[in-house]
């Protein structure tokens, strides 16, 4: 697959086959890209918590919220991650990571899509709650969490409509996600 039709299939994704595990090697190779992003002086202050246990992975759900926009919907059961990869900022390393952490939470994104992956990248997390649910060490704070599962969702890419850029759902669960034309990020 070219890099266009990669970043166009990187959509977020938020149901799964929640059976289906993701081993553990995938995960791993995915956590190894992160050598490879550029980081704020270099300082390379990310550090990754795999999270693929059934029953620990539950409990790592419990901490997050998801889609904001679709009023307290949450993955069923059955239909959730099989897997979390937890960004978390050594602050012994930086405090300044901000920059560093969505540059390396797309790329692991886009390295899970082209593994037939789908994913979403999760930033409403109760920090203090997966800290302790992981045993992370008190210089460790969970910045992003990467839900992660083979999909089950469609999702959609459609206009903006009327400055609308909400993402919606219809009744057959089809996923919809409005995004800006291109005219309207071009500056002139």
């Amino acid at each position: 697959m070219d890099f266009a039709q990669l970043v166009k299939n990187n959509r977020s994704r938020r149901r799964f086959r929640e059976s289906v595990r993701v081993e553990r090697s995938l995960l791993e190779k995915l956590v190894s890209l992160a050598r490879y992003t550029p980081s704020a002086r270099n300082m390379q202050p990310l550090k990754f918590k795999i999270v693929d246990n059934p029953e620990l992975c539950s409990k790592v759900f419990s901490t997050l919220s998801w889609a904001g926009y679709l009023g307290g919907w949450e993955p069923a059961e059955g239909e959730r991650p099989s897997a979390y990869i937890v960004i978390c900022n050594d602050s012994r390393l930086s405090d300044h990571s901000q920059w560093d952490q969505g540059i390396t939470a797309q790329t692991l994104m886009l390295g899970a899509v082209s593994e037939s992956l789908g994913g979403c990248i999760i930033a409403t997390i109760r920090k203090a709650e997966l800290s302790q649910h992981l045993s992370l060490a008190p210089y460790l704070e969970p910045v992003l969490v990467l839900a992660l599962g083979y999909p089950i969702e469609e999702v959609e890419v459609v206009d903006v409509h009327s400055g609308d850029v909400k993402y919606y759902r219809d009744s057959a669960g089809v996923h919809y996600v409005p995004k800006r034309k291109e005219e309207e990020l071009l500056i002139q």
